[in-house]
């Protein structure tokens, strides 16, 4: 056996040639480690497209390492000797491979940063935890951008972004077409006669059919379906998953990036979160991809920038977020919901057509876009007062894209408003007329958007004020929600009564009326 210096360990959400622990890989005396491990499938109960996607990607990305002519060793989940974790399979890989040191990337999830953090003394060797520089703001920059700041707004993080990485700016420095931020050009509904285009397929090969019976075998009890797998699992796939959306979708993208339709998963939207997120695309690649689109005249200004918005914005804002309040961000609840979740969100069976619609999406295909997810199910648990840990394990599990630190603070601070108010300026509460404005679900639905109270009123119309009753002591003094409250001002006795009524009565209906209610009730 040839000597072993470096056990050097790819977590799955790594799967980048340029991640930090391969670095400075020595071929001949280093072996690369990436391991499939049950706990990591099951701290919570992830969708089985989850994860297939992420095994397959894995053992495509350890086939590629093997072609370059490094030593790999691959722990497949079905390995008898298999301890279920990572801490157990990179001890065993130490000692089997007698490493001198162990090397990881630093983790993207705070409960392994806590366990790494114990790995030197139960390995018996050093263990050497690199700064994942995948990002294009470190956590120590991102500490120091918040530091002495009142208010953390993602705008502002952004200009500074824009600026020290160059983007979309003019040759004095300034943004480009004079204004920071078009999301304002960026809310329209979809009209019916616009055919989207449909994002990239990929067939299964004989690796991914391998997994896919694996997580059928082994996963058949989690939330999700399985069949009809399409992700890439490659860096190649994903790259051309991007040039298809820079291509086909980005020139509307803009436009149409908050609209829904009945029955379509995907319409002007990129569904490439989940290849950044696991490392099989380079953020910074796919930002520079939308600038040139920009720039070569093939997308508006409005879609380019809106596009990079979310990646250079939102996605580095959160991950610093989410690495500067943990873990006290997770037990945030500033309005004391504390209600549990409805069954419907495990099985999509519902009378209101856009959960049903957003709820069915994701069950099937383990994706729903950001409007699906915080206008339609986020705005639902936000008015009805679900516990946000329930709410934010429910994201965790169901979306392939999903990471805590990516999550966490979308759910907690951006759909549930749960920090009170660190990261957005507002709750994201509306009631059915937003709904009906950015889609076709309501003409579906079994409720009237245009009734506001009654039997057959769209309940996000009632919750939506019964909300803003409920927590007017804590919003009433929010300049954006100045409006609603003169509008509810305006609302006699009789009428307000009558909303909380409708509201208490639907809860009820659908088993969520208070705390002691479990989620199995219809």
């Amino acid at each position: 056996m040839a000597t072993t210096d470096a056990i050097r360990l790819v977590l799955g959400d790594q799967l980048s040639r340029s991640v930090a622990a391969l670095r400075d890989l020595q071929p001949e005396r280093d072996v690369v480690l990436l391991a499939e491990v049950i706990g990591e499938a099951t701290y919570v109960r992830h969708h089985p497209k989850k994860i297939a996607f992420l095994f397959s990607a894995m053992r495509h990305f350890a086939a590629r390492l093997r072609g370059e002519g490094l030593r790999v060793d691959y722990v497949a989940l079905d390995h008898p000797d298999s301890t279920g974790s990572l801490r157990g399979e990179a001890a065993r890989a130490v000692s089997r491979h007698q490493a001198r040191r162990l090397v990881v990337t630093e983790p993207g999830e705070h409960r392994l940063a806590v366990d790494m953090a114990g790995w030197t003394a139960a390995m018996g060797v050093p263990v050497a935890i690199c700064e994942d520089d995948r990002f294009l703001c470190s956590r120590s920059a991102f500490a120091d951008w918040a530091n002495g700041r009142k208010t953390l707004r993602m705008e502002h993080f952004y200009r500074a972004m824009r600026q020290r990485h160059g983007v979309l700016l003019d040759g004095d420095g300034r943004p480009e077409g004079g204004r920071w931020n078009y999301d304002a050009d960026n809310r329209k509904a979809l009209p019916a006669e616009i055919e989207p285009p449909d994002p990239p397929r990929f067939a299964a090969d004989a690796t991914t059919t391998a997994v896919l019976q694996l997580v059928t075998e082994r996963f058949a009890d989690h939330f999700g379906d399985l069949d009809g797998f399409w992700f890439g699992v490659t860096a190649d796939q994903a790259e051309r998953a991007l040039t298809h959306f820079i291509d086909h979708a980005l020139p509307r993208f803009g436009d149409y990036q908050d609209a829904m339709r009945q029955d379509r998963a995907v319409l002007y939207h990129s569904a490439l979160s989940l290849y950044m997120n696991a490392g099989l695309l380079d953020p910074l690649t796919v930002i520079r991809r939308a600038e040139k689109a920009y720039r070569d005249g093939g997308a508006a200004l409005n879609a380019a920038e809106g596009f990079i918005r979310q990646i250079l914005g939102w996605r580095e804002y959160v991950r610093g977020i989410y690495w500067l309040t943990m873990p006290g961000y997770a037990e945030t609840n500033f309005f004391g919901a504390d209600r549990p979740l409805p069954a419907f969100y495990w099985t999509g069976d519902t009378a209101l057509n856009c959960l049903a619609q957003a709820i069915g999406q994701t069950k099937r295909e383990a994706y729903a876009h950001h409007i699906q997810r915080l206008m339609v199910t986020g705005t639902f648990a936000l008015l009805t007062g679900i516990d946000p840990k329930q709410v934010s394990e429910w994201y965790l599990i169901a979306y392939a894209d999903a990471y805590e630190w990516v999550e966490l603070p979308n759910v907690h601070g951006m759909a549930l408003f749960a920090d009170g108010g660190l990261l957005a300026s507002k709750p994201y509460a509306a009631s059915g007329a937003y709904i009906n404005r950015m889609s076709d679900y309501c003409r579906h639905c079994a409720y009237d958007v245009a009734q506001k109270t009654g039997d057959r009123a769209c309940p996000f119309n009632y919750l939506y004020w019964t909300f803003l009753m409920a927590h007017e002591d804590k919003l009433r003094g929010n300049p954006r929600l100045g409006m609603a409250y003169k509008t509810l001002d305006r609302m006699d006795a009789m009428r307000r009564r009558t909303i909380r009524n409708d509201s208490a009565r639907f809860l009820d209906a659908i088993g969520i009326a208070g705390p002691d209610r479990t989620r199995k009730r219809a």
